[in-house]
């Protein structure tokens, strides 16, 4: 089973691409047919975990709430965050099912002395050996 953080944090963008693109909406479009790209898998997700929500309403009221927040409220983001985590921990049957509609996040892989992987964004310098600038913290 995948770990519930990781696919929280690719549920999350999805779901949030559905509600920036119909708001409130979202949640009365779930039951229509997918749509393409993040946001038709956005909705899918969104359908998934509604239907097994023991309390669905708490998940409406964080779609409710995104879509009513300015736009990257990241409070309203860790709402719908804290929701999808409590679903998924009460249904680890659906984690691995919703890992499998999920792309797969950036992978990295670095072999030998000193190699460098990087999965997804670096902001800061990359640096390796003897004289690196960058070295013990400073």
């Amino acid at each position: 089973m995948p770990e519930v953080e990781v696919l929280v944090g690719q549920v999350v963008p999805a779901i949030s691409a559905a509600v920036g693109a119909y708001g409130v909406g979202v949640l009365s479009r779930v039951q229509d047919a997918a749509a393409q790209g993040t946001v038709g898998l956005g909705r899918r997700l969104l359908a998934r975990l509604l239907g097994v929500a023991a309390e669905p309403g708490r998940l409406e009221g964080a779609v409710e709430d995104l879509a009513a927040a300015e736009e990257d409220d990241p409070d309203a983001v860790a709402a719908l965050r804290l929701q999808v985590r409590r679903i998924l921990l009460e249904h680890p049957e659906l984690a691995a099912e919703l890992a499998g509609m999920v792309p797969a996040g950036p992978q990295a892989h670095a072999t030998g002395t000193r190699s460098v992987a990087v999965a997804g964004d670096n902001t800061g310098p990359i640096s390796t050996g003897d004289n690196s600038p960058v070295r013990d913290g400073g």
